[in-house]
């Protein structure tokens, strides 16, 4: 604790010395980030492969290119968002400027979890870094060679006085915890990040929780077939794309009409043979569970007996490879832990009702989801569903790509986080937002004692923005 206290000391001393605040020193970091994505491209996919079973293509497409991305959409971009903004300032207020100067928050700390553990560790450095912050980074051990990989790359691409990387256990965690820091940003289960916003709360740091929740997929019935088959296929690549299910923005559920769930559940079994074939664990496009706990939790709900009656595709496991093959459910029951607790896994439960509109009083009814799927072409059911539900994000006819988008905040809301990132959301996020006002010495006497009608009538005028009326006030006063 000692040793890890000096090293933070450390990075304060170098935030306190204004190298951060340059934009030449941001730069240079964020070159170095891109350098080491370029660079290391190999040894990030091999990590991912090694903790999680991801496919490179996989590893590319959801980690190191979409990060590659985002570095330079900021670098592209940093100079305008560190020059400010002018605001405008009423008449009334004369002579006087006002303008918005982003500053840096200090020495941040940022947990980021195992299910993308480049993505979520770097993404939030980028911000941080591009805000002009100094960073202590605390790798997940659930996902330990790329945790021992970033240990060791970011010394040696990064300014070793300004980031730190810390692994560990919970152990750290709790110690990282009892520290003061001027922001901690978490993504992870909303049980953590209670953990950690109880311990916030003792030194009145800001936080940034990213969770999860049980994000729904709605779909309406399409009137043409070759338009569900692309639903079916998103619905697939939402649900099992990412890590395997195991990602908070995956779908955790579809919701259809009764009428048109046997026409889904078909297109569902074909897509899932199509992209991972009749024995999806021999294959390896498919992420693995990724260690034996969340094996048998997942496992734990799908033998669940009321809920095993349920599945009309898959459910095999491989207890040796914790391997669950993707798994069709339908209409489970709705007090099983499968529908009550965020699946995080190769689980889809299909829940039907009569009308696809009467899905939205069922989200209503549990806590707010960080995404809703919604696969329709009826504007006025979008409408609805905008107006009507509360949630991170909501994507119409497809799934996930809100993610990858850095002109839209990703974020939660209630019990499925709160905070925002990505792009110029993350430069906010770690930034201050400090209000500068200018004023000459020209001097109007309304605003001091002696009181009396005259200074009351100005009063008045001020706030009612009747500038006429000031006019001849004014020149009453100046008398």
């Amino acid at each position: 604790m000692g040793e890890l206290q000096e090293r933070v000391a450390e990075l304060r001393e170098t935030f306190r010395s204004g190298k951060t605040k340059h934009a030449a020193w941001r730069k240079s970091q964020l070159q170095a980030i891109l350098k080491l994505l370029e660079e290391e491209d190999g040894e990030i996919c091999k990590a991912l492969e090694e903790d999680l079973g991801k496919h490179p293509v996989e590893s590319y497409r959801d980690e190191v290119g979409i990060l590659a991305k985002s570095v330079k959409h900021c670098l592209q971009n940093l100079d305008k968002w560190m020059a400010g903004k002018k605001v405008d300032v009423p008449l009334v207020a004369f002579p006087t400027t006002g303008q918005i100067v982003p500053e840096p928050l200090g020495v941040v700390l940022i947990f980021s979890s195992w299910n993308f553990p480049f993505g979520v560790a770097l993404e939030p450095l980028i911000g941080a870094i591009a805000a002009g912050n100094a960073v202590v980074l605390k790798p997940s051990e659930l996902a330990p060679a790329s945790s021992s990989l970033l240990s060791h790359l970011i010394p040696i691409y990064l300014d070793n006085k300004a980031m730190l990387v810390i692994e560990g256990g919970p152990e750290i965690g709790q110690e990282l915890l009892e520290s003061k820091w001027d922001k901690i940003f978490f993504t992870g289960s909303a049980r953590i990040g209670r953990i950690v916003m109880a311990a916030a709360v003792k030194h009145l740091t800001p936080v940034t929780l990213e969770l999860g929740g049980k994000c729904p997929a709605l779909l309406d019935t399409l009137d043409s077939l070759d338009d569900a088959k692309v639903a079916a296929k998103r619905i697939v690549g939402g649900k099992w794309g990412p890590c395997s299910g195991q990602a908070c923005i995956a779908i955790d559920y579809v919701i259809v009409e009764e009428k048109f769930v046997s026409t889904l559940v078909d297109f569902l079994r074909q897509t899932i043979k199509k992209f991972y074939g009749d024995n999806p664990k021999e294959l390896k496009h498919i992420a693995k569970i990724v260690n034996k706990k969340c094996y048998m939790r997942l496992k734990d709900l799908l033998h669940d007996p009321d809920v095993e009656a349920s599945i009309v595709h898959g459910g095999s496991v491989d207890d040796e490879k914790l391997f669950i093959e993707p798994t069709i459910l339908l209409n489970p029951p709705l007090d099983a832990n499968i529908m009550t607790e965020e699946i995080f896994g190769p689980l889809l439960p299909i829940i039907t009702v009569k009308n696809i509109q009467d899905s939205i009083v069922f989200i209503n009814s549990r806590p707010k989801p960080l995404a809703i799927y919604v696969f329709t072409k009826d504007e006025h059911f979008k409408d609805r569903v905008i107006k009507e539900t509360t949630s991170g994000s909501v994507t119409f006819n497809d799934a996930l790509v809100q993610f990858a988008l850095d002109t839209l905040p990703f974020g939660g809301v209630g019990e499925s986080g709160f905070g925002r990132y990505h792009g110029k959301f993350s430069f906010d996020t770690f930034s201050h937002e400090k209000a500068i006002l200018r004023r000459n010495f020209t001097e109007i006497n309304f605003r001091y004692p002696p009181w009396n009608d005259l200074k009351l009538q100005f009063i008045r005028a001020v706030y009612n923005f009747d500038y006429m009326r000031l006019i001849l006030l004014v020149l009453g006063l100046k008398r």
